[in-house]
């Protein structure tokens, strides 16, 4: 028996009933609880420090300058020449005297003429331009009122030589334009003999005619002249 209990107090062997999950779960419970004692009690009464909060100042944009105030520029305003302000001055200016060479002419008083400005002697009116010229007038045709002039300057047409050789001939028609003084202005063929055209163009406006007046002025005329050509 006392060898028993000897080996009870030296070597105390381990309880079997202890379970291995016995030690993690005693050292959770302590845990909680210190949790609940220590933990919760500072939470609740707000003890811990709140965090410290840096606040930073920046400085707001500068607004810009406003503009420079704008220049008045004062402008004086003369008051507007009179007659009298171009007038030459009749008493000597200060510091001169009569006696140093200055002779002073009485002004010569004279009447302002209508329409003229005083002080500056008579203005020669400018001569009215001279008045234009009357407008062309447009020839008129022969007609009616308007009788045919007469021929007072005849010229023969000069036959071709090549017509002659091919004995062409005919009656060239021409639309003659007759000047205020009754020469042939102009000359357009109206009827053609081809080989004919040219000497009969050129014998027309040889020819001359009495002018032609219309309410007594002459005119020029337009007249239809035949220009034949016959072999003999």
């Amino acid at each position: 028996m006392s060898r028993s209990m000897f080996q009870d107090v030296v070597c105390p062997h381990a309880d079997s009933t202890r379970k291995w999950y016995t030690l993690p779960l005693s050292f959770l419970i302590h845990t909680s609880i210190l949790v609940v004692l220590v933990v919760i009690p500072l939470m609740a009464g707000d003890v811990l420090p709140s965090p410290r909060v840096i606040t930073a100042f920046v400085n707001p944009a500068q607004p810009p300058a406003p503009p420079p105030p704008m220049a008045v520029r004062r402008v004086s305003v003369q008051p507007a020449p009179t007659a009298d302000s171009f007038a030459a001055p009749v008493e000597p200016p200060e510091g001169i005297k009569s006696g140093d060479g200055l002779v002073i002419e009485p002004e010569l008083a004279e009447p302002g003429v209508p329409g003229m400005i005083e002080g500056f002697g008579n203005l020669v009116t400018p001569e009215p331009p001279p008045p234009p010229p009357p407008p062309p007038v447009r020839a008129v045709r022969v007609g009616g009122v308007i009788a045919a002039p007469t021929r007072i300057k005849d010229a023969l047409p000069v036959y071709p030589s090549l017509a002659l050789s091919v004995k062409a001939q005919g009656d060239v028609i021409i639309e003659a334009t007759i000047g205020p003084d009754g020469k042939v202005q102009n000359a357009k063929v109206l009827r053609s003999v081809p080989l004919l055209d040219q000497a009969a163009v050129a014998a027309v406006m040889a020819w001359e005619y009495t002018p032609t007046l219309l309410n007594g002025q002459p005119v020029p005329i337009i007249m239809t002249v035949t220009v034949r050509f016959r072999l003999q």
